[in-house]
């Protein structure tokens, strides 16, 4: 495909297949908290030949995939307000021992959206300064500090089609440096000392595609792969 080729040309992920993408990438084992927005539908897409115990800071451990529908517990919600179903084994407690487990470390991975994300991996996800939107701090501060690594979920676009990736956040930091990888409906990228490294795309992009929509300079993986995940 030609070099000249827009960003707008290729088919993104929808919100369901970049949270199954991510989700495989969860190593076996790991304790992940899922933040508001797109990173909360991965409770739905997780891999089914690992054991991932799920956090939520509103009081919940060892939750599983939305339920059926007629089948809600309404006193069952994730961070985003919608139902969830408890695996065996699974907890649900106060949500100040939420955050106990969340300032204790003992998080492997968060996933968390994002308004921006500089390529040093600065955070900036709860507030727009827009007065209609209130801002919706939550547990975002805590997690993103909180947690042994934060991974960001986000499309690569605004709504207006601006960057989300820049050089510099102008919307409030939630916190400085602190993202390692970022999903979002074109790319997975990795956030790396060097800079930003692009671990797979989407079918068709390239990467000069891909930095006219991305401010910080890219360099692209030597393995990097084609990003493609089932319909949803």
């Amino acid at each position: 495909m030609s070099a000249t080729v827009s960003a707008d040309a290729v088919t993104r992920l929808s919100r369901r297949q970049l949270a199954w993408w991510a989700a495989q990438a969860i190593p076996d084992g790991a304790y992940v908290n899922l933040g508001i927005g797109v990173p909360t539908l991965c409770a739905n897409v997780m891999p089914a030949d690992r054991e991932i115990v799920l956090h939520s800071e509103n009081g919940v451990l060892g939750f599983g995939p939305a339920p059926a529908a007629g089948s809600e517990d309404r006193d069952l919600i994730n961070a985003s307000k919608e139902y969830i179903t408890m695996k065996p084994g699974g907890a649900y407690f106060m949500h100040t021992d939420a955050f106990v487990m969340i300032r204790g470390g003992h998080l492997d991975l968060a996933l968390l959206g994002a308004f921006e994300v500089s390529g040093s991996g600065d955070l900036a996800n709860w507030t727009t300064g827009d007065r209609r939107f209130p801002p919706g701090v939550g547990g975002a501060m805590d997690l993103a500090v909180g947690a042994k690594a934060i991974w960001v979920l986000t499309e690569h676009t605004s709504k207006k089609g601006e960057p989300k990736i820049v050089h510099k956040c102008k919307y409030p930091l939630t916190a400085a440096g602190v993202v390692r990888k970022i999903f979002t409906d074109l790319a997975e990228i990795d956030v790396t000392p060097a800079g930003l490294v692009v671990r797979a795309m989407v079918e068709g992009l390239t990467l000069s595609a891909l930095q006219a929509v991305t401010e910080p300079k890219l360099a692209l993986a030597e393995d990097c792969r084609t990003m493609a995940a089932p319909a949803a």
